[in-house]
């Protein structure tokens, strides 16, 4: 893995890994939104930057980080790779602008909540029927039934 950050693109990238297990590991992961639970060691963060005279070439930095994301896979979660979404994976999808179909946000949400997404929607159609918490974050899941 390290040799790849002396390619010229991996210059300015780097990767945080965030501790998981302990206190984490004892609640289920059905008990908040956050799933990400027992069996996690870690959270990677994957970071690129460019300097400013760089940003004509941004398409190069963005090519690296997808290709080191993806000598990853051996090492991270699987059947389906997930993500935090506090951290937006914009590989795994996005949201049409406007209203989204349950159907196309199961495909990234199912990632970041897992077998939470369902009791999330459910729960945003009771409480915000009108979808005016809409920011987006909210955006993954709240615009998908409304």
């Amino acid at each position: 893995m390290w040799p790849k950050f002396y390619e010229e693109e991996g210059k300015y990238a780097s990767i945080l890994l965030v501790p998981y297990g302990g206190k984490m590991d004892e609640i289920p992961e059905t008990e908040t939104p956050f799933p990400h639970r027992a069996g996690n060691m870690y959270e990677i963060i994957y970071n690129i930057g460019r300097l400013v005279e760089e940003n004509l070439e941004f398409q190069k930095y963005l090519s690296w980080i997808r290709r080191f994301y993806h000598h990853m896979t051996p090492y991270v979660s699987k059947s389906p790779r997930q993500a935090y979404v506090n951290y937006r994976d914009l590989d795994i999808g996005v949201n049409n602008e406007g209203n989204t179909s349950y159907a196309q946000a199961s495909i990234w949400d199912f990632k970041y909540f897992k077998s939470n997404f369902n009791k999330l929607i459910y729960v945003k159609t009771l409480v915000d029927p009108g979808n005016f918490s809409s920011t987006n974050k909210a955006s993954l899941l709240f615009h998908s039934l409304l």
